[in-house]
């Protein structure tokens, strides 16, 4: 026999996973563009819905739930670039010899993996708020609303930011385009 108490957490454990369900998959595309990291995306995440737990416990529920995860996951990033370890990981990265993937034979594969890598370059060269807009808006199709509340600030800085992005990329894009890429 269930008790009422029960029935009441089962279904809180099962809206739970539907709400995580429902904002994993953007926050992983957003976090991995960002870190590059798969493993550190995922541990990102986890410590991102902790903290929304904590938050709907003992404060309230945010307004905008989407907007409040990407800014939580957004700092906990940038605490964790700040971090010694860190510092420790890419030390250790930048001593390793690069690889290549031989694995890959399909010419198409190829050319869509090298495109991405050239965009993935390009977005590099951009400052980091301007690379997480770009990532905000067009990876995972936020407004600019919802951004501006992700990064803290205006939506006019949000637009002017976007804006001078998507002209650096433009014009990296035709320049590289005259040159060829590589």
């Amino acid at each position: 026999m269930m008790t009422a108490e029960v029935i009441e957490t089962e279904s809180h454990s099962s809206s739970f996973e539907a709400f995580v369900s429902y904002y994993h998959k953007p926050l992983l595309n957003y976090l991995e563009r960002i870190l590059h990291d798969p493993a550190k995306a995922e541990d990102i995440i986890q410590e991102t819905f902790l903290k929304f737990l904590l938050q709907i416990k003992y404060k309230q529920t945010p307004d905008n739930v989407r907007a409040w995860l990407f800014r939580v996951a957004t700092n906990l990033c940038r605490d964790y670039w700040r971090s010694a370890g860190y510092r420790r990981e890419k030390q250790l990265l930048d001593q390793l010899p690069e690889q290549k993937d031989r694995c890959a034979q399909a010419a198409e594969f190829y050319e869509r993996a090298e495109t991405r890598m050239e965009m993935f370059q390009l977005l590099s060269e951009l400052s980091e708020a301007h690379r997480k807009i770009i990532i905000l808006r067009f990876y995972n199709d936020m407004k600019l609303q919802d951004i501006a509340a992700v990064m803290g600030c205006p939506v006019g800085t949000i637009k002017s930011r976007l804006f001078h992005a998507l002209r650096y990329l433009k014009n990296r894009m035709e320049e590289e385009g005259r040159r060829g890429f590589g």
